[in-house]
């Protein structure tokens, strides 16, 4: 069992991790946080993000692939880093999800979304247990 804390240490622990924000989608706060949050701290990039995820599920080109196929990840790519928003276990109606920050030059977009999720998974595993 890795519990919240767990979780976010494993999630620094990927190369290029900056920050992360353990977000309720309910109502925009952070529940919890860890790494550095130069621009935002936690509070204002989990309001942030939780618009960015409605606006992606309120939207049926960006949401719908056909029945059964939804958004489990967003990725926002800029010029110094990139973006993961994970929804845990894929359900939004759980209302949490994962923001991570990483730096382009020592991440790996690739390796970090496989490395995210399986941490994910190891919470949702926990949680489901509880």
């Amino acid at each position: 069992m890795i519990g919240i804390d767990g979780c976010l240490k494993r999630i620094m622990d990927i190369p290029g991790a900056r920050s992360v924000t353990l977000v309720d989608g309910a109502s925009g706060l952070a529940i919890a946080a860890d790494g550095r949050h130069e621009v935002l701290d936690e509070h204002e990039d989990a309001a942030a993000t939780t618009d960015v995820v409605r606006a992606v599920l309120a939207c049926p080109a960006l949401s719908s692939g056909g029945d059964g196929d939804d958004v489990t990840e967003i990725i926002i790519c800029g010029t110094r880093g990139y973006h993961l928003l994970n929804l845990v276990n894929g359900d939004f109606d759980g209302r949490l999800f994962v923001h991570v920050l990483f730096d382009e030059e020592t991440g790996n977009l690739a390796m970090a979304r496989y490395q995210l999720r399986g941490i994910l998974d190891e919470l949702a595993e926990d949680t489901d247990e509880s």
